[in-house]
């Protein structure tokens, strides 16, 4: 059965409402908030019901329901504890033409109320067909607990100001384009100057004269319900995504459909674009007006370039933002799962990657015992690594783990130790090392491979 989702206009409109008991009661403080002209007709009536009936809110008729009370109504809601009394009410409305719901009873059923999240006159309704409204109810929850409280306000702020726009803008792609992205609620913000009276400048305002903004966005490991709320209301309301390889198909999927979405990863040594050619990138599309999100894989102040992108952003005069993410260390740690911070191993966390840790042109990592060293992109053959750690006197049974793919589907963990490091099968990347005493398992150290939950989803 396919249903066509419509919002209703009752404001002054007559309807009735057939009983008047509990399950009666939950229609009415639905229906009350539309200004319907609501009758009901029930011979009792729970005490709450009389209470708004003596306020003036509602019309209660006390007596058995008649056909002759349908007459004149727009909709009409059966909500009786009678089944008898719920079918004659529905097959007479139908047989006047009137919109009928028979409550818990999806055949007699015209339309189905929604389980409906409101936020001012931002309304979403979810409808199983009367299949199944607890999960229906379900599904609110989850949009409410993640949809902005304050988003009603500015919606009307919005409304507010698209009016003025229709009135003083011609029709046409410009119009449509600035309404567009003012809807973009950061985009909206960043350009509060324009939700003051317009003048006559604003008339002849093109798109590129409008600000832009670049976000940089940390896309957490790879598991989209890891993403945080902002990171995940930017990508969904991007002009355009720039994205590193490593981030997965499916937090790109989330982009809108009307988005620019463009990888510009430089991974496994290969660079298909330059860093300069990134900055030009952005600077290039704010300039234009766009809101950009330049997509990190983990957090984009960890081993992300950030420092680069920000002065080059800040040099050419654009604004921008920083929007922290899940890094990678702690996904894996979570894989694995051992505390970084271990209280009776590791008061210290060292985070390198796999280059500076190798390389003889920089200092070595301070030897800490204490310490739980965190290796980003170590590379597939570690035995330099292991070799070198070593020979600064790190114990050759200091247990160490690899974790290839944190917090995503084919998620892989190996255990080995320091002195079998170099003898462990490669690894897919991305894949990040790491050794300490908090990795230490219960039983035997050993190389291990398992999978965690994440592939078994």
């Amino acid at each position: 059965m396919s249903l066509l989702p419509v919002f209703l206009k009752l404001e002054g409109r007559p309807g009735l409402l057939v009983g008047a008991g509990d399950v009666a009661l939950e229609k009415i403080s639905s229906l009350l908030t539309t200004g319907l002209r609501l009758r009901v007709i029930a011979p009792e009536a729970d005490a709450e019901i009389q209470r708004l009936a003596e306020a003036g809110r509602l019309e209660w008729v006390e007596r058995k329901f008649d056909p002759a009370d349908l007459d004149g109504n727009f909709v009409v809601i059966a909500a009786t504890d009678d089944p008898e009394v719920n079918a004659t009410v529905y097959r007479e409305a139908i047989g006047r033409g009137i919109l009928t719901n028979s409550v818990d009873d999806p055949p007699h059923c015209d339309f189905y109320f929604g389980s409906v999240v409101r936020r001012g006159d931002l309304q979403i309704a979810i409808s199983t067909a009367g299949e199944s409204p607890a999960v229906a109810q379900r599904i609110r929850r989850e949009i409410d607990k993640h949809l902005s409280m304050d988003i009603g306000p500015w919606l009307t702020e919005l409304g507010r100001f698209r009016r003025k726009i229709l009135a003083t803008h011609p029709p046409g792609e410009e119009r449509k384009a600035l309404l567009h992205r003012l809807a973009k609620r950061q985009f909206f913000e960043s350009n509060s100057n324009l939700t003051h009276p317009l003048s006559n400048s604003m008339h002849t305002r093109s798109q590129q004269d409008v600000e832009g903004k670049v976000f940089l966005v940390g896309a957490g490991p790879g598991d989209p319900e890891l993403l945080t709320v902002k990171a995940l209301r930017l990508i969904q309301s991007a002009d355009v995504i720039l994205h590193d390889d490593l981030v997965p198909s499916a937090i790109l999927e989330l982009a809108s459909a009307g988005a620019e979405v463009a990888s510009v990863g430089k991974r496994c040594g290969t660079k298909s674009i330059t860093q300069e050619e990134i900055h030009a990138q952005m600077i290039a599309h704010a300039e234009a007006g766009r809101c950009v999100v330049r997509l990190k894989s983990g957090d984009p102040l960890i081993f992300g370039r950030a420092a680069e992108e920000m002065a080059a952003l800040a040099e050419a005069g654009v604004t921008f933002e920083v929007v922290p993410g899940i890094t990678a260390a702690f996904a894996a740690a979570a894989a694995i799962p051992c505390s970084l911070t271990d209280r009776k191993t590791a008061s210290n966390v060292i985070l390198s990657t796999g280059h500076h840790a190798q390389s003889h042109n920089h200092a070595p990592v301070p030897e800490l015992v204490d310490a739980t060293r965190i290796v980003y992109m170590p590379g597939r053959d570690l035995s330099m690594l292991a070799l070198e750690w070593q020979q600064e006197g790190l114990p050759t049974d200091l247990p160490c783990a690899i974790v290839s793919h944190a917090a995503q589907p084919g998620q892989r963990v190996q255990r080995t130790t320091l002195g079998g490091l170099g003898k462990v099968h490669p690894t897919e990347s991305p894949s990040l090392l790491i050794a300490g005493w908090a990795v230490r398992e219960t039983t035997e150290n050993r190389i291990q491979e398992s999978e965690s939950a994440v592939a078994r989803r």
